[in-house]
């Protein structure tokens, strides 16, 4: 199997690589970083916003902000926000569930005299965050978003920032290792960064259709097709790849080991996607209806709760959950196309 691809040690190529995790984020964006630092305590050592309100792809004002809130300290970052922030969860318990399946993924809201800002916030120590970024993942979740335009909104130090960068490098630059099996004979910088989305969006049960792919690439145009074209042009000057007009090739293509590993790695991704759902259940605050409004929102499904649902969510929900997994439009659409949920292969770039 190749060796994985490392961050080039040029500036130049890096800067590039990194192009958007500069840009000024809005004031609600600002707020929240500045409240989720403040409740995470003195631990925190980055906060990174990524998803819809950091891509401007059809965000609701109302809908929360992702962030992705980088400690030092599981135990430090949950003792500080019990007694900041107090959630329904014990920080004991909190800290026990950092270290199976990492992020925590939790729920906090800031609430001001006229409005209310809600934030999405998936918790990793720093540690983790350089091992999920990288080669060494054992899944998929970090690197799926940290590949997309992110926002770098607040560092604690200098050190601080740049281990944030390190990570942002390996996730972009790793891009490459795990998508290699899936590329088409010929692509472009677009249609390298729509194989990426695919292949993401494969790897989690979701309630989107190929539509969202559509218009992420849509909304992300302007900062991300450049950091992939940079990426590309570096893997021709490295004899990875070859350019003929305004397209590339791989010099030489993935094997059929290298394709069989990669898509046991992304079955093993799904299933710890689907795990980490039981976290939810424990520290997502609202977690129901989080999930029934993000499906309203992504898929234009209503789903109606009874009482008893609501009440025993975890005991009479499952009907429902089956039938949604079953007929959700990420897998009728990947039906229609023949893929079942299964990362594409071998298609050309869309002209």
């Amino acid at each position: 199997m190749a060796r994985p691809l490392h961050p080039p040690d040029d500036p130049a190529i890096r800067a590039a690589l990194l192009r958007g995790v500069d840009t000024q984020p809005s004031a609600d964006t600002a707020r929240l970083a500045t409240f989720l630092a403040e409740s995470f305590g003195p631990t925190t050592a980055a906060v990174i916003h990524y998803g819809s309100h950091a891509q401007s792809s059809d965000a609701r004002p109302d809908s929360a902000h992702d962030f992705f809130v980088v400690v030092d300290s599981y135990a430090d970052a949950y003792q500080s926000l019990s007694s900041t922030v107090r959630p329904s969860y014990s920080a004991r318990t909190a800290t026990a569930l950092a270290h199976v399946l990492p992020p925590n993924v939790i729920s906090l809201t800031l609430r001001e005299p006229n409005r209310t800002l809600r934030a999405k916030c998936a918790v990793l120590s720093l540690r983790d965050l350089r091992r999920l970024s990288s080669s060494r993942a054992p899944d998929h979740f970090t690197r799926g978003r940290l590949f997309q335009h992110v926002q770098l909104v607040w560092t604690r130090d200098a050190r601080s920032r740049q281990e944030a960068l390190n990570a942002l490098l390996d996730a972009r630059v790793g891009t490459f290792d795990w998508s290699r099996p899936y590329l088409p004979s010929v692509f472009n910088a677009e249609s390298y960064c729509r194989r990426l989305l695919e292949t993401s969006f494969a790897a989690e049960i979701r309630p989107e259709g190929g539509e969202r792919i559509a218009a992420l690439i849509a909304a992300q145009r302007d900062v991300v097709l450049p950091v992939y074209d940079s990426l590309l042009q570096w893997l021709v000057a490295s004899s990875i790849a070859a350019q003929e007009g305004n397209v590339y090739r791989l010099t030489r293509r993935a094997g059929v080991s290298r394709r069989a590993a990669s898509r046991l790695w992304f079955l093993k991704s799904k299933a710890r996607a689907t795990a980490r759902w039981l976290k939810y259940v424990v520290l997502y605050e609202g977690w129901l209806e989080y999930i029934v409004q993000k499906i309203a929102r992504r898929s234009g499904r209503t789903i109606v709760l009874t009482d008893r649902e609501r009440r025993w969510p975890l005991i009479f929900l499952w009907p429902k959950v089956i039938e949604y997994v079953r007929t959700r439009p990420q897998r009728r659409k990947n039906e229609e196309g023949g893929t079942r949920d299964r990362p594409n292969e071998e298609r050309g770039p869309r002209k």
